[in-house]
Formats: structure tokens, sequence, C-alpha cells
């Protein structure tokens, strides 16, 4: 590798392998293969191993440089013409939900392993380092929270506090970490990043619904989440008029309702989801006497998501005024919308315009790691289309030519950075 790229010749025509880059993606999915024809690899396990091996493995056959740090997130390294560069970095992760699908995290992964793979094979030498970076427990289905490496990294989420969390098993991370010896060493910061780039299938309905190959990702909706319990009296459902009982499970679905009303009162980017509801005790004929439930809220303007959750308050404080009911709101998440870089998200519109692909701004209603690198460096994503918007689940599908455009978007926004130093 001994020449410097020239913008308007190489990179005008420059491709990734669109078969070499969907074999990866099959063959990472035969590791935690599950009947339905998705994936269950969840983060920390033997499995997770496997897959996180095999993605080194491939790393280390194109001359990269490994790194992983104390919380198991890795990081393989190009090297550049400019030892003092800011490296740029892509990357996702490799971990599933336990029905989860091939393409959710892996194609952001294996899509940075491609450009890499694309620059060897073409004798490119960039001048900054371009990095892949696998984020260890994205999905959080083990061990919450969600986005845990990638949260540790920037500061956003506790070392020590991280470490200690369990399993429905009990296994701390800490453990888990040390029984697919995966506890790195080495020190990487965020200091380090010139821009990061993450590749995702869009996980909604959006860009299939408009026919359209490439989402620009502008950032990420805030989130606020609770989980609310509702404490009545239970009391036999025959004997006990509608108008002398305290009832909390009309509480909940009062609460429910008027969640959904507040997502709809801030269109066009309210959201309300009751998501977990359980009732005490549980019986067909006994009035429910207390209702745990979850609630999320989430708005791209952080105003609006203040409103959404005081208004929530108002509600359930109203409702349970008017059912007898006492009631315990607790805060569990509140992540402030994530407005991606301008020069990041100019280079992903760029690639898009530069290979002629169908392409609209779009705001990502899911969290994912490049919200947390986004407080730290210069981040933003790149969206495909997934059939009828469908992930978290083992019929999740994408398309070869979807991959392989979003794929060649990334390869054209990392030479854009790794280029004008």
């Amino acid at each position: 590798m001994n020449s410097l790229v020239e913008p308007n010749t190489v990179l005008a025509t420059l491709r990734t392998d669109s078969d070499r880059l969907w074999q990866s993606l099959m063959e990472m999915a035969t590791l935690g293969a599950t009947a339905k024809g998705g994936v269950n690899r969840q983060a920390l396990t033997d499995l997770d191993r496997q897959g996180r091996d095999l993605f080194i493995q491939w790393c280390r056959a194109e001359g990269c440089t490994i790194r992983i740090d104390n919380i198991g997130n890795i990081f393989a390294r190009r090297e550049g013409s400019n030892p003092t560069a800011k490296t740029v970095m892509a990357g996702s992760h490799l971990d599933s939900q336990p029905t989860g699908g091939k393409y959710d995290g892996c194609f952001g992964v294996l899509s940075g392993l491609e450009v890499i793979r694309t620059l060897n094979e073409h004798n490119i030498t960039t001048k900054s380092p371009i990095e892949v970076v696998a984020w260890t427990n994205e999905e959080g289905c083990r061990f919450p929270p969600c986005m845990m490496g990638s949260g540790v990294f920037t500061g956003v989420l506790e070392f020590d506090a991280m470490m200690a969390r369990t399993d429905a098993d009990g296994v701390t991370v800490s453990d888990a970490l040390d029984a697919i010896h995966y506890r790195g060493s080495d020190e990487v910061s965020p200091s380090e990043i010139k821009a990061y780039f993450e590749p995702h299938i869009e996980q909604g309905p959006i860009l299939e619904d408009t026919d359209t190959t490439i989402g620009v990702v502008i950032g990420g909706l805030g989130q606020k989440w609770f989980d609310l319990t509702l404490t009545g009296l239970e009391a036999h459902a025959g004997p006990t008029p509608m108008n002398l009982r305290r009832d909390a499970m009309m509480g909940a679905a009062e609460v429910t309702q008027a969640l959904n009303r507040i997502a709809f009162d801030h269109q066009p980017h309210g959201r309300g989801t009751v998501g977990c509801m359980t009732l005490h005790p549980g019986s067909r004929n006994v009035i429910p006497g207390q209702v745990k439930m979850t609630l999320d809220m989430r708005h791209w303007e952080p105003e609006a998501l203040v409103a959404m959750g005081q208004s929530l308050a108002t509600a359930v404080e109203e409702i349970c005024q008017r059912h007898g009911l006492e009631y315990e709101l607790t805060p569990t998440a509140d992540f402030a919308p994530e407005h991606f870089n301008k020069a990041c998200v100019d280079a992903v519109r760029e690639g898009a315009e530069q290979l002629n692909l169908s392409h609209m701004d779009i705001i990502s209603g899911a969290g994912h790691d490049a919200m947390f690198v986004g407080r730290v460096a210069p981040a933003a994503m790149i969206f495909v289309p997934c059939k009828d918007g469908i992930s978290h689940n083992e019929i999740e599908s994408a398309t070869p030519e979807h991959v392989h455009a979003g794929c060649n978007v990334l390869l054209h926004a990392m030479l854009n950075a790794a280029e004008f130093s």
C-alpha cells in the first residue's frame, strides 16, 4: 500500500465486494442459528465468544491490529500514512436478541470489515487510520442496560456498576467477560476518533414504504423510561359494586390511554409505549389490587420530551386520585435526543449521491451505539431497508443489494473523512 487516494479518480469507481460481504454475514449467522432462520447469540455467552473470535480472525487476516478494552469492546485497526492522525471508525455489535435476526448489528461490523478488505484489495492507503469496532452488549437482553459497551467507553455508564450487573441466573458481567476471555486491558480513548459511522438496518418500515435505498440518519429520538406501580385493593369481582372499587387495572388502562394521547399530541416524532404489565393477584374473579407497568416515551426535540414527561406525571396523579389508587412513578432511563454531527451526516448524504442511490433524511426511533459515541465524537449512521420494517425477530430480512449499497456508502463516507485530515 503505497499510494494515496485521488478523490476524483479512484473514489468515483471504487466499490466493495457484494458477494464477500454477503458471505461474511451468512457465515457469522451460523453462530447461534435458530430453526426459524434467525440468531440467538446473546452477549458474553460462548456463542458471542465464537462470533468475536471469527471477527478477530478475519481482521487479523487483513493485517489489522486488535485492541480489547476493559468492557470487552473490540477495536480492529488498519493503520494510515499519518501516525498522528485521528481514526475514522465504523462499527456496531455482534450480540443478538434471544430471537434476533442476521443483520441487526452484524451488518455494521462486517461492513466496516468489508471496507478494510476493499482498501487492501485495491492497494489504497488512507491518511487516517481506519478502525472497526464491535461494541459489547448493545442489546441489553441478558445484561441490562442496552448499549453497555459504548456507554462505558464514552463515560455515559459507570464501569464498576456495569461490571456488577447480573443476568437472570445471577452471573455478573465481570464473570461473564472472564468466562469467555474477553476482559481486555487496552486503553482506547474517544479522543482518538475523528469520525464514527454506523451502518444498520432501519428496524422500521419507512425506507421500504418510500422505496428508498439509503436512510441518512440525522439523529435519534430521546427517551424517557419509567416503571409505574399502581396500588389499589383486591376485592371479589362479584359482590363489589363498580363505584366502590379501587381497581388498579382500571388505573393502568387509563394511564395507557393517557400515554398514547400524549404521544399523539406531540407528532410527528412523539412515541408512547406500555411494553410490560403484571397484575396482582392475577385471578379471574379478583379485582386487581396492584399493577406494575413500564412506560416508554420518545421524541426528537428535548423540550417536547420534557413536556411529555410532565404531562404523564400529571395524568398519573389525576387518574390515581379518581380511582383511589396509590402510585410510585420511577424514572429508569433518560436519554436526550441525539443530533448527529453535520459533517458526518453530509458525508453519508454525499456518498449516496455519488453512488446515485435514492436517499432521504431519517431519524432513528431506536437506540444505537452511535448515539453514545455522538456525545463525545463526530458521528452519523447509515440505514438500509429491512423487509416489512421487522427486526428483533428471527424473520428479520434484508437484500444483498441493500446491504451492499449501505456498505458502499460507508466506504465513501469513511474515505471522505480519512483523506481530508
